[in-house]
């Protein structure tokens, strides 16, 4: 077999990171307790409508705020109240994001939660690089607001990469038995 490409490498790394366990150990309480049991659990997990949640949320905020990085590119100064709301409709739409998220994490394997861990704090970073992005364009910052949003763009991807393994490599995802492969 023929090396696998470096960031997969680096993908298998994060799985087998056994320096991950111990937050991943002080989290599960939390988060199992919060977003995993229970009738908000399966409501999370999107149980009631056979498929998970998590990857039509993702998309709405990745949505809003590519969105509004196309409009900072290309649009000019009268696109900049527009690229402002959508930075702000991507920021909103983050936490239900992550409540589904963690309802998916709580009932992962632990080489997954390793990986879910790091797409968390990605992601996290993410959310806080374009929360400070709509404060600077409200205080009439576009150039920083643009910047920071850019700064979102590239972790949002980081954790984009290590969601989209999740969903397709490793097949963390609520979904109807129906869907099952016979």
């Amino acid at each position: 077999m023929e090396r696998p490409p470096a960031i997969v490498r680096w993908t298998l790394q994060l799985e087998d990171a056994t320096a991950l366990d111990a937050p991943v150990s002080a989290l599960e309480p939390k988060i199992g307790a919060l977003f995993g049991s229970g009738t908000r659990g399966s409501v999370l997990r999107g149980e009631w409508l056979g498929h998970a949640l998590h990857p039509v949320l993702t998309d709405l905020v990745l949505g809003t705020w590519t969105s509004a990085t196309l409009l900072d590119l290309l649009g000019g100064e009268e696109s900049a109240a527009a690229a402002r709301r959508l930075v702000g409709i991507g920021v909103l739409g983050a936490a239900p994001t992550a409540w589904t998220g963690w309802a998916e994490w709580s009932g992962a394997r632990p080489r997954e939660k390793r990986v879910g861990v790091v797409h968390a704090v990605s992601n996290a970073t993410a959310i806080g690089l374009y929360a400070a992005s709509w404060l600077a364009r409200r205080r009439g910052g576009r150039g920083s607001g643009t910047g920071l949003a850019l700064g979102g763009a590239t972790a949002a991807a980081v954790g984009g990469y290590l969601g989209a393994h999740l969903a397709s490599a490793r097949k963390v995802g609520s979904h109807h038995p129906a869907y099952e492969v016979s």
